[in-house]
């Protein structure tokens, strides 16, 4: 009997699972694993070796080295016979930060540096000076301005019944380049990227310690937070990886 495959760790999940030719197809279609990205960004993007690598994915370097080598081939064949490129799939579970120096938690991800933070404009979803749960059917967001890591103002701005999608045009419109909220739905997470907004989501508690927070890299957030529940008395929840294709409900 083959051994079941072990789940690789990785340490966030893509922001896009969708690449391809700008011009018409059809084309092709090349499926690389959630865990082939994860290598190629630790060892390509990062700098990593294949050992350290291997290391912050709980795997064998030999194995490491084998979802390396097959991702570089997906890529070359991408660009080369103009393939679509899907990620999606795998056999991985998202590092929950403990102990993990590769994880996207404040040690690594938040704790911003002197250049970042020499001027931001940062937005929170906000609901009587809390975190609110539901970016898309957020009323308000409090709005900060940063200079040199510390809050110089703050206003708390109305969305005026734009939702969902349209938000990420009202924040883009108040200069914001970073997020503090709840759930958010894989949808407005791509509409977000695409305005170069960073976004930290599954906060809670007070918005203004929230900030505070997020200056010092002490903010406690979900890099993989999805909320894919619309109803009444729905719950946002965070999903690490288990059954799950991409990390973004709108991905197929």
């Amino acid at each position: 009997m083959a051994r079941p495959k072990k789940d690789r760790r990785i340490c966030r999940l893509p922001g896009t699972c969708r690449f391809g030719p700008l011009d018409d197809g059809p084309y092709g279609v090349e499926i690389m694993t959630v865990e082939e990205l994860e290598a190629i960004r630790q060892i390509d993007l990062e700098g990593l070796s294949q050992e350290d690598c291997a290391a912050r994915m709980n795997v064998a370097r030999t194995t490491a080295q084998t979802i390396y080598n097959s991702a570089r081939e997906k890529l070359a064949r991408c660009v080369v016979d103009g393939l679509e490129l899907r990620i999606e799939g795998g056999s991985y579970h998202v590092c929950g930060g403990a102990g993990c120096t590769g994880c996207p938690v404040p040690a690594q991800i938040a704790k911003l540096n002197d250049k970042e933070t020499s001027h931001m404009k940062i937005a929170v979803t906000y609901e009587n000076g809390q975190v609110y749960q539901h970016f898309g059917h957020s009323k308000q967001f409090k709005v900060y301005t940063v200079e040199d890591g510390k809050v110089t103002d703050a206003q708390v701005v109305d969305t005026n019944g734009s939702g969902h999608g349209a938000l990420a045009g009202f924040l883009g419109g108040y200069q914001v380049d970073t997020l503090i909220c709840g759930g958010i739905g894989g949808g407005a997470q791509m509409a977000l990227a695409e305005a170069g907004i960073k976004l930290y989501g599954g906060v809670t508690g007070d918005a203004d310690a929230a900030v505070e927070a997020l200056l010092a890299g002490t903010l406690q957030y979900q890099p993989d937070i999805t909320c894919s529940h619309h109803g009444e008395g729905h719950q946002c929840g965070h999903h690490h990886g288990e059954g799950h294709q991409c990390g973004h409900g709108s991905c197929h």
